[in-house]
């Protein structure tokens, strides 16, 4: 079903209760890794996807308590850790994994997802039973399993850009939150946090110098390379050409191997590309880079595959550069990547961070004119459009001294400008949704005391626990690297590095509208001082010219027509063929933002049923060449 998640081996176990099955990408203990593994006496099983970096002192301190060890993987280990601990095991991991552990004796299973929802874990309840896969089309294996698009789900992506866990786009099918366990016992199911995004209060917060703190940093990031260096196969890097992959690349370079290979993408279109601040680190660093250039053609032509993996509607076409930069990886023989996600969540790089600062103030002094200037800046690429100046910015952008107190200032205008695009669903899903609020959703979900957050620590709240978990770590991330058999590891998401972040005040973040100011001081001197002063530029993939034009590929025209958006029944055929003539047409004022995440949306969306819905059939794999068959009574290579 998804071998390409892990093409070398895979093994099953089964019972009478319970059926395990897993294929594998073997990193570490490359011989002896073959999952399910039991534990000594065989009464518990586990099957897991991940790391676990602290895995070896993990591993020493188990065996002082008198564990044995047939592997030489984290898995066992894991396996251990759970024996000995229990759910409480998993505070001590420093890793990223979705695994699932079955006690025979207890009858007992246990279902776990990393702190940040690196790893996807879903699962379904149909007829008494109790289905979970790493991804959705799995489940999909099952004929129970209903393939139907939730209305309410696909409003959430088309208002959050992604749908907000539990959910997933299918109805019944949910996702383990993040930071989760799931455990079944008798018939019954129940669902615990094993750890929260932090928040400190004042007086709980870093109460040492800057210098300290920079130092401190430092340190942890260090740290944090080194373990996710732990493997038994080479492991590369990604470079941007940014601040966050460049400090990465550089301390690996500089402390653990000076002959790194570094891999980045390019684009046809300028304005995307950063190809000079990735040749001036190369040429800095003298990294063995590779890279590959992305096309308008290339985008369109790969779309139907990425969401075919990403399993979800997708309003940006960015997640096509990255599927093709993992397969340029995994075709120069490596299966594992450094990347820089996450910094922006912990140091405060975002635009959105700057524009709630903007607007906090804003909000307190509504007669400020230097304000939406500053809003300008924040967003060139949407005030290239000559109707756009100081008027747009006072009608979409200020806020009342009353806004001040939402708990989703900081996200509401982009999700509602988002919610807009509801007006292209068709009058049945208009209906179907009625009085249903995604945002009333997901302020139900707060923490207590949410409001009590200052504007900064609320936006990074939100913007963890929801953009960076379902849809960075997951369509940019998991999806387009598995799809290509490869895996990624993210320092900056070390739990050691994010609460430490946590404890900083926000002004070490932002100072002014210098985003992760700690972070660029923390680093002086490690990379070229013209990246290090950069302003961020957000990764951004083109969406206007990729579709129409010359060369399109037949499936958009086919999936946009008037036939298939009815016969599918979530769009408005009238408003999208309306949307579509305005990419077809040379107008002067070319199709917004806005537009662009609407036709994005409805496309994927289109593709996503056709692919799902329409004609998903029960895969019939091929023998593969090596199973490991570990059922009750016949245990052994088949």
């Amino acid at each position: 079903v998804f071998r390409y998640r892990g093409p070398d081996e895979s093994g099953i176990y089964i019972d009478e209760h319970v059926g395990l099955a897993h294929v594998r990408l073997s990193i570490i203990g490359l011989d002896d890794g073959c999952q399910p593994i039991g534990n000594e006496d065989g009464t518990k099983w586990i099957i897991y996807n991940g790391e676990v970096y602290n895995y070896p002192e993990l591993r020493v301190e188990l065996e002082e308590f008198g564990h044995r060890f047939c592997t030489g993987t984290d898995t066992e280990v894991l396996l251990h850790l759970y024996e000995e601990y229990g759910p409480q095991g998993l505070e001590r991991i420093n890793g990223q994994f979705a695994f699932a552990i079955w006690d025979s004796l207890k009858q007992e299973l246990f279902l776990a997802r990393d702190r940040f929802g690196v790893r996807p874990l879903f699962y379904s309840q149909v007829r008494g039973r109790l289905l979970f896969a790493s991804e959705i089309k799995a489940l999909f294996q099952d004929q129970d399993v209903p393939r139907v698009v939730d209305p309410q789900s696909l409003l959430q992506v088309f208002t959050c850009w992604s749908t907000v866990t539990p959910r997933s786009v299918f109805q019944g099918i949910q996702e383990l939150p993040p930071g989760h366990y799931l455990l079944v016992q008798d018939g019954h199911i129940r669902i615990e946090p094993f750890w929260q995004i932090p928040f400190y209060s004042p007086d709980e917060c870093w109460q040492d110098t800057r210098e300290e703190a920079e130092e401190e940093l430092r340190r942890l990031l260090l740290d944090a390379v080194r373990l996710r260096l732990r493997a038994d196969v080479p492991v590369g890097a990604y470079l941007s050409g940014g601040l966050d992959s460049s400090i990465l690349t550089a301390l690996i370079s500089r402390n653990f191997n000076n002959r790194l290979r570094t891999f980045s993408v390019r684009f046809q279109e300028a304005d995307y590309d950063e190809t000079s601040f990735q040749d001036e680190l190369v040429q800095s660093l003298g990294t063995d880079h590779s890279q590959i250039v992305v096309t308008n053609r290339m985008i369109r032509e790969q779309f139907p595959a990425v969401v075919w993996h990403c399993e979800t509607p997708l309003l940006r076409t960015a997640p096509v550069p990255l599927s093709l930069l993992s397969g340029l990886v995994r075709q120069n023989g490596f299966k594992v990547v450094l990347t820089g996600e996450g910094a922006d969540e912990l140091f405060g790089g975002y635009n959105i961070f700057k524009e709630a600062k903007i607007r906090s103030f804003w909000g307190k002094y509504p007669a400020s004119h230097l304000r939406p200037l500053l809003v300008q800046r924040l967003y060139p690429y949407i005030f290239k459009n000559r109707s756009r100046g100081q008027a747009f910015v006072q009608q979409f952008f200020s806020v009342q001294s009353d806004g001040l107190s939402d708990p989703l200032f900081s996200h509401r205008i982009r999700w509602q400008s988002g919610q807009k695009n509801a007006l292209f669903f068709s009058e049945s899903m208009r209906e179907q949704l009625a009085g249903y609020d995604p945002l009333g959703e997901v302020s139900d979900l707060l923490p207590e005391a949410f409001q009590a957050r200052d504007v900064l620590a609320r936006a990074q709240f939100l913007e963890m626990s929801i953009f960076l978990s379902s849809y960075l770590l997951s369509s940019q991330g998991d999806r387009v690297a598995m799809a290509n058999s490869l895996e990624q590891r993210h320092p900056f998401l070390d739990f050691r590095v994010m609460e430490f972040s946590a404890r900083l005040p926000p002004h070490w973040k932002i100072q002014g509208l210098n985003e992760k100011y700690l972070l660029k001081r923390a680093f002086r001197g490690l990379v070229p001082e013209r990246i290090r002063t950069r302003p961020k530029q957000p990764y951004r993939a083109p969406i206007g010219n990729v579709f129409f034009g010359p060369g399109s590929n037949g499936y958009v025209e086919n999936l946009l027509s008037e036939h298939k958006l009815r016969e599918y029944g979530y769009f408005d055929a009238e408003r999208v063929a309306h949307l579509v003539a305005r990419y077809n047409r040379n107008d002067e004022v070319t199709p917004g933002e806005s537009q662009n995440m609407a036709l994005v949306g409805i496309l994927s969306t289109q593709v996503m049923h056709h692919q799902f819905v329409e004609t998903f059939q029960i895969s019939d794999p091929a023998r593969p060449d090596k199973v490991i068959d570990r059922r009750v009574g016949r245990k052994g290579q088949s």
